[in-house]
């Protein structure tokens, strides 16, 4: 632009729209960075719960049939050791004493309450 005094350049007023211009873009990543770290959070602990899981899924899975802890009803373990997770175990035998339905469940609280879930079928 060109002003009274026949200079080139730029207003106050230009200069300072481009700021704000730029303050909106810079605090739009900043958010974006936020939610990315928060997420990269859970999916952490979505997939610690996971590995928890399936490794008591499998323990149980490989004991006898005729075990004690693949005894009917809720086995609660409480906290593991060292972490968050709270896990505990069903086990339901059908009528006819031929198969049990073993589900491993842990549980875990960040800014909510979650939980995640496995199931398998055990037979004699």
């Amino acid at each position: 632009m060109i002003n009274i005094f026949g200079r080139k350049g730029f207003t106050l007023t230009e200069v300072l729209i481009g700021l704000i211009i730029l303050a909106i873009g810079i605090l739009a990543i900043a958010t974006m960075q936020i939610t990315s770290i928060k997420s990269g959070y859970f999916s952490s602990h979505v997939t610690q719960a996971t590995i928890f899981a399936q490794d008591k899924l499998e323990f149980l899975k490989n004991l006898s049939y005729s075990d004690a802890n693949l005894s009917s009803g809720q086995h609660n373990e409480d906290t593991i050791s060292g972490t968050i997770f709270s896990r505990q175990y069903h086990v339901l035998e059908d009528a006819g004493n031929s198969m049990k339905t073993i589900t491993v469940t842990l549980s875990w609280t960040d800014r909510g309450n979650h939980s995640i879930s496995f199931s398998t079928i055990r037979s004699k």
